[in-house]
């Protein structure tokens, strides 16, 4: 899609990566959206863009929300959709609050769903309209440390998977894009130092804010950045064992970062 002069509803916008995709897509001349919690990080990120955008403060994990921005969409167009919300809490999987779970699986699976399910005969309208999920490495992959994010992230890619499918005949294209690490504030201190302890590359917003344009330019369904993370993915499809050993190997490296240490294999 070129998406100059298309209306782009930008869910997460007031994010890292949200705010580097929001200036691409400007340069790129497309009409934005901007939706995200934050009213006083929107007005910011709007004026940085020459505030000619609108703005959406709104949740979409309650019906309020869903409610505010269908009828915005009504009121102005909607061309296509760039999903990039998501909350994650690193640690071991029985040592996190309920609370952090639920709400992992509530903003990264649930609200991205439900959104898209009220918007979906508003795009299926359009002559051409495209979706971009944006998930995770980890929607491939199970990591310890990431048990509940990984969860909600599988779920999203076979959300994505499916819609693709279900929408093979209509005029909307969906497509999913799996970012590896990134440095932005979703990820802590320790997962950061997790990063640097495991050898694991970090990207930047901006470079997964060019992604997510090439995305748009092409008809594939899924993309995946980082080489390494191309071939681990691919690995752990065909032979999960391997992948398995190898994290297995990793297993105290990644409690001690947890905050919880094997005392029996220091790291």
């Amino acid at each position: 899609m070129n998406v100059a002069g298309k209306q782009v509803l930008l869910a997460g916008a007031s994010g890292g990566i949200g705010q580097a995709i929001a200036l691409k897509l400007d340069q790129a001349g497309a009409q934005l959206s901007l939706l995200g919690r934050n009213r006083d990080t929107l007005d910011t990120l709007n004026a940085n863009l020459g505030g000619h955008h609108r703005l959406l403060a709104a949740d979409i994990g309650t019906a309020a929300g869903r409610d505010t921005i269908f009828a915005h969409a009504l009121d102005h167009g909607l061309d296509a959709v760039v999903m990039a919300v998501g909350v994650q809490s690193f640690g071991l999987f029985d040592q996190q609050a309920e609370s952090d779970i639920a709400a992992m699986v509530g903003t990264n699976l649930l609200a991205p769903m439900l959104l898209l399910h009220r918007l979906l005969p508003l795009l299926k309208a359009r002559p051409e309209a495209t979706v971009v999920i944006i998930g995770s490495t980890f929607g491939s992959i199970g990591h310890p440390g990431f048990t509940a994010y990984c969860a909600s992230k599988f779920g999203l890619r076979g959300f994505a998977e499916a819609l693709q499918r279900e929408c093979h005949d209509s005029t909307l294209r969906v497509s999913y894009l799996a970012p590896r690490a990134t440095r932005t504030s979703l990820n802590s201190d320790a997962v950061m130092a997790l990063n640097s302890a495991l050898g694991n590359a970090v990207d930047d917003p901006e470079q997964v804010a060019e992604a997510v344009m090439r995305v748009l330019g092409t008809r594939r369904h899924q993309s995946f950045m980082g080489g390494p993370e191309r071939l681990f993915v691919r690995l752990n499809g065909l032979f999960p064992g391997l992948v398995h050993g190898a994290l297995a190997r990793k297993l105290h490296i990644i409690r001690h970062h947890a905050g919880h240490p094997d005392r029996r294999h220091p790291p």
